[in-house]
């Protein structure tokens, strides 16, 4: 026996295969699949999710709840992962992914108790599928992307059950100037928004009432004095990687001063190399400068 794996399992532990293992999986996916269907379209419910720590989420929204639930059986996993794609690739449609998923497995083990081979089920699917994909294709509305008023209606749809709905027209708004913003034409004449360009910041201590779009960079850092804008427009920016303020010695030093004029002289000379490294960065018309490393307390004045 050198050589073969040992498992050991727990006195409560329980083995299944063939049938019963297929039975026990499918409905334990469609147990997670039938967890969300109730908040499925425009008279869906909310539900209340209760955290371990205390934490409340009030949310229709199907991956939310998915990711939250403490899911252990593979082929359930699988369930939260449909939703976790649809959520990555779409951005919406989690519930709906799910459901279909959900009433899949109840049609595949209909055919199963009628002794249809596994492989001639997924066949099936795969040809579905593609039928699918065909109709999808031909009952698809096509959207003009100058029309702002249909726009705004996709954005409130997607954002309903995401804790928006007080502020969904003014958000809505926003989603399509921002998605406008980084649109292009393509070579093939087909519209495409360049998502990379768009970044969402968030900031406590308001509500999402107070949002606002800003065509340009924001960088969630505290100015390095108090008199310093926190906006500015058409700026002239300088990215610094190096500190600007003087390298301390690698090696101990002690400097003997035997006159206060000396000690005076030294520190003009420490501000006449501050003032050169700072006259620098203000020769190269700089309006905003970003420094990764340190700035010396005279520099900042």
């Amino acid at each position: 026996m050198q050589g073969q794996p040992m498992i050991i399992l727990g006195e409560d532990s329980q083995r299944m295969k063939d049938k019963s293992a297929q039975e026990h999986n499918i409905s334990a996916a469609r147990a997670v699949a039938e967890s969300v269907r109730s908040t499925l379209g425009p008279k869906g419910m909310d539900k209340m999710l209760v955290s371990s720590m205390g934490d409340v989420t009030v949310t229709n929204d199907g991956v939310t709840i998915l990711s939250e639930m403490d899911i252990d059986n593979p082929t359930a996993s699988m369930i939260v992962e449909v939703a976790e794609t649809q959520e990555d690739e779409a951005g919406d449609g989690t519930t709906s992914a799910v459901a279909i998923a959900g009433e899949l497995l109840k049609n595949a083990e209909d055919l199963l108790e009628q002794d249809i081979h596994p492989t001639a089920i997924i066949k099936g699917f795969d040809m579905a599928a593609t039928q699918a994909k065909d109709e999808l294709d031909d009952i698809a509305t096509e959207v003009d992307p100058d029309d702002e008023e249909l726009l705004k209606k996709v954005a409130e749809t997607s954002m309903t059950g995401k804790g928006a709905e007080l502020n969904k027209e003014l958000l809505a708004q926003l989603i399509v100037d921002a998605v406008n913003a980084v649109t292009v034409e393509a070579e093939d004449g087909s519209v495409i928004a360049d998502l990379e360009y768009l970044n969402i910041e968030t900031q406590t201590g308001s509500s999402a009432g107070n949002s606002e779009l800003l065509e340009g960079a924001v960088i969630d850092k505290d100015p390095v004095h108090e008199e310093m804008p926190t906006e500015v427009d058409d700026a002239d920016v300088l990215l610094v990687d190096t500190a600007i303020e003087l390298d301390e010695t690698e090696v101990d030093a002690q400097l003997s001063v035997d006159d206060p004029s000396q000690l005076q002289n030294f520190l003009d000379k420490e501000e006449e190399q501050l003032k050169k490294m700072v006259d620098q960065i203000a020769d190269t018309g700089a309006d905003v400068v970003f420094c990764q490393k340190g700035i010396d307390d005279m520099a900042q004045h």
